[in-house]
């Protein structure tokens, strides 16, 4: 990852100032459920208000596909940011042209305005030049605060910042200092764990990893196809039969790099998939043709604990079983406490993300004592296979 221009030393008084933002927030029945990424994206808005600049913020929300749909307006959002920033927000009706031109017209020093969803315009996810120019229009200087969608080549992520002066605000420094510190120039030895249903959909992932990482744990209904590849009976459990010459080639990779990957040693296994099911611990190469693996056993997760006690630096993509149910996220609370109890204790760097980790450490009760946790999604997963992201790239110096 380059350097960046963050907004360090920027005179930012009386100027107009671009924010794109991450407002795309869940909203259940008309009500925003989820305060999260308003509350990140706060202290960027703050300090600019503070030092005087005229504040706009930008965002989509949805997928309007180019149209105007009024349940998708992002006028909640600008009274929720509002509340969150204790000060009053105005908002503009568009994102370009006359109603955002004379809303930001009206704007005083330290005050904030949000304009409307920037996917209300079918140029925004072309990265149309012409609605670029109609954003940059608006605006003196431009900050990207959204990270979360910063893989995203859009007109208001990477068109405008080819158009303004261009910083990283301090949610999207953060973000890309921690993730610097976790894959670009970490301390090791590295671990990274990564989770998930399908092989299929972490190829570029994995591929990136076993090249950086020093041990790649793979859990989830993944290291089912891992097993299965090497000729061990899965009974029932979730596994791709397709991928399995991928997981050889994948474990090849890793041996001739020097990455050692850890499978499970053992399972928990139940002939249903529901909460709280007859359960049985058994060894991994021994599991009932009749049942499937929803969960690592016991003796994986003391050999992970082992493991992670000898390691610096841990990336998280995927939780270990079925955690949403009950027994089988017992593996995954385990290791994210002893995670979280070593990043505490200043023994470790740990960032994770994606949906699903997120969900995870927030069940185990640990999501604040991570050094850092990405709400991103698709944008943490590029950058974990090392895809340059565009958003990224158009701020770097």
């Amino acid at each position: 990852m380059g350097s960046f221009r963050t907004l360090d030393g920027v005179d930012v008084s009386g100027k107009r100032v671009l924010v794109r933002a991450d407002l795309n927030v869940p909203v259940r029945d008309g009500r925003i459920t989820d305060l999260t990424r308003i509350e990140r994206l706060a202290p960027t808005i703050a300090e600019l208000a503070g030092k005087g600049a005229r504040v706009i913020v930008c965002s989509h929300f949805e997928r309007p596909k180019g149209k105007r749909v009024p349940e998708m307006s992002l006028a909640p959002m600008a009274v929720a940011l509002g509340q969150v920033l204790k000060m009053p927000v105005a908002f503009a009706d568009d994102c370009i042209g006359p109603a955002a031109e004379t809303a930001v017209a009206k704007l005083a020093p330290g005050h904030v305005l949000v304009l409307e969803n920037t996917r209300f315009h079918p140029g925004e996810e072309k990265n149309d030049p012409v609605m670029a120019k109609g954003l940059a229009a608006l605006a003196d200087i431009f900050v990207n605060d959204a990270f979360s969608a910063a893989h995203r080549a859009h007109a208001s992520t990477e068109g405008v910042a080819r158009l303004l002066p261009s910083y990283a605000g301090r949610l999207m420094q953060a973000e890309l200092e921690a993730l610097d510190k976790a894959l670009g120039n970490p301390a090791h030895p590295v671990m990274a764990i990564v989770a998930g249903s399908k092989v299929s959909t972490k190829l570029d992932l994995l591929g990136n990893l076993v090249g950086k990482v020093d041990i790649l744990v793979i859990g989830g209904a993944m290291a089912n196809t891992f097993l299965s590849a090497q000729g061990i009976a899965m009974g029932k459990s979730l596994q791709e039969a397709e991928m399995h010459q991928t997981a050889l080639d994948i474990l090849a990779r890793a041996k001739l790099a020097g990455c050692e990957v850890v499978l499970p040693v053992d399972g928990v296994v139940a002939r249903e998939f529901r909460a709280d099911p007859p359960i049985e611990i058994v060894s991994a190469n021994a599991i009932p043709a009749d049942a499937m693996m929803l969960d690592v056993g016991p003796a994986t997760v003391a050999m992970l604990l082992v493991k992670l006690a000898g390691v610096k630096t841990l990336v998280w993509n995927g939780p270990l079983g079925a955690f949403e149910l009950s027994p089988f996220d017992k593996a995954t609370v385990a290791l994210a406490r002893a995670v979280a109890a070593a990043t505490t204790a200043g023994r470790l760097i740990s960032v994770a993300g994606g949906g699903d980790t997120v969900s995870a450490l927030h069940h185990a009760g640990v999501i604040d004592q991570m050094t850092y946790v990405s709400s991103a999604g698709g944008a943490f997963l590029e950058w974990m296979e090392g895809k340059l992201l565009p958003g990224v790239a158009a701020l770097q110096r």
